[in-house]
């Protein structure tokens, strides 16, 4: 505010620092008749995730909670009629507290809490829920949509923008030296850090246990993800058919999957997660989205990211962890090349990543959020993190994170 300027409310408020509180997510499944969410509803998913975050923080007094932000990228049947509202009051919160629906695609949940905590720093909110669901069984991607005409008609895009396969094949034509030796190496690899994750503990905690009913099987409790496959090999991804183009690069074993799951988190005013004695488990430092050409989407998080350091001040070499959304390995190691990082660096997908435990679509923002949460509580030494993830239809989301638990130790900025 100018010197001498007049305030434009009384209590109009400064920006204010936006803390991740907590993330939870359901175990993911994989889509289709035989995944273990095929007579699960898509908002009864969501539900649980909403449920077990006020389960898990009793401190909260549920009529704070100022908004309810759920994404889904097809917002229809189980998956419609506003569902963060609906949500909201399947999970028992009082009537009082609103709710909306948005999509952004494959960044939905990130959308919902870029948008939240927005409010929330413009003092709009005190307190948010910001989450996605995604049921690929029940909902294909692209179900009841009617795209207009013209977008082929008058070559807005190449028909391969459409169809997200064809936009990973492209991408690989774009950067002939990530060949599809890497992009398997590169898949493999996730599975084995997922596996070792699960193993030591890393992944179990944040999931919420969802009962599920088999009409064979009857009821039983999802506790993991269903996708992941343990012990694969390069020699066998080498192997698989590739479904998007003859003899093309892109396969079932280095994408992500068609998955069903839902993410929920906690975001607050870090002075109100103080005052209630809610955890404060990462501070937001600035987030951007960017376009690029949609028949090459995977590139998305080059752009969005660049434009964040400019916005923010900070540089690749400010980024002590990442987590990138793996909606295929060639759309990871375009970024990693792109910032001069090597495909095994480290730092990046500590746990693994989307190709081994699913990508339910507007659900994983969140989902990459909640590790790196998770991964700061362990790691004083960073101060910096980063999420991102390319978007359908040619887009890019990145957020950048501070560590409150950060020391100040040196081999960190």
């Amino acid at each position: 505010m100018a010197a001498g300027a007049t305030p434009l409310a009384p209590n109009a408020r400064s920006v204010r620092n936006v803390a991740f509180v907590e993330g939870v997510r359901t175990p993911f499944g994989k889509a289709g008749e035989k995944g273990m969410y095929a007579g699960t509803r898509a908002d009864d998913l969501v539900v649980n995730a909403i449920r077990e975050l006020l389960r898990r923080h009793p401190e909260l007094p549920p009529e704070r909670i100022d908004e309810v932000a759920i994404a889904a990228t097809t917002q229809i049947g189980d998956q419609g009629l506003t569902i963060g509202r609906t949500a909201a009051l399947l999970a028992g919160l009082p009537k009082s507290v609103p709710g909306f629906a948005l999509d952004r695609m494959c960044a939905g949940a990130m959308t919902a809490v870029t948008t939240t905590a927005s409010g929330i720093g413009f003092g709009a909110y005190d307190i948010a829920i910001a989450g996605g669901v995604e049921h690929m069984g029940r909902h294909p991607m692209g179900e009841g949509v009617d795209p207009n005409p013209r977008i082929i008609a008058d070559k807005l895009v190449d028909p391969t923008a459409l169809v997200m396969g064809q936009t990973a094949e492209n991408l690989h034509d774009r950067f002939p030296e990530i060949t599809k030796q890497r992009t398997d190496a590169y898949a493999a690899r996730s599975q084995e850090k997922y596996a070792e994750a699960v193993k030591t503990g890393k992944i179990g905690p944040e999931l919420v246990p969802v009962a599920t009913r088999s009409k064979e099987l009857g009821w039983g409790l999802a506790t993991e993800d269903e996708p992941p496959r343990p012990g694969t090999t390069v020699e066998q991804l080498a192997g698989l058919k590739t479904p998007f183009r003859p003899h093309g690069r892109i396969t079932a074993g280095n994408a992500a999957g068609l998955n069903d799951g839902a993410t929920a988190a906690l975001l607050a005013d870090e002075d109100t997660a103080r005052e209630l004695g809610l955890p404060i488990g990462m501070r937001l430092v600035g987030y951007s989205f960017a376009g690029v050409e949609p028949e090459v989407m995977g590139i998305g998080p080059v752009p969005a990211t660049e434009k964040l350091f400019k916005r923010t001040g900070l540089s690749i070499d400010d980024i002590g962890l990442f987590e990138i959304n793996e909606a295929f390995a060639v759309q990871v190691l375009a970024f990693l090349d792109h910032f001069g990082i090597a495909d095994d660096d480290p730092r990046v997908n500590q746990w693994g990543g989307a190709i081994a435990c699913g990508h339910p679509l507007a659900s994983s923002g969140v989902r990459l959020m909640t590790q790196l949460s998770r991964q700061f509580a362990e790691r004083p030494d960073v101060r910096y993190g980063l999420t991102t993830m390319c978007i359908g239809i040619g887009m890019g989301g990145t957020v950048i994170w501070e560590n409150p638990a950060y020391n100040g130790s040196e081999g960190a900025k």
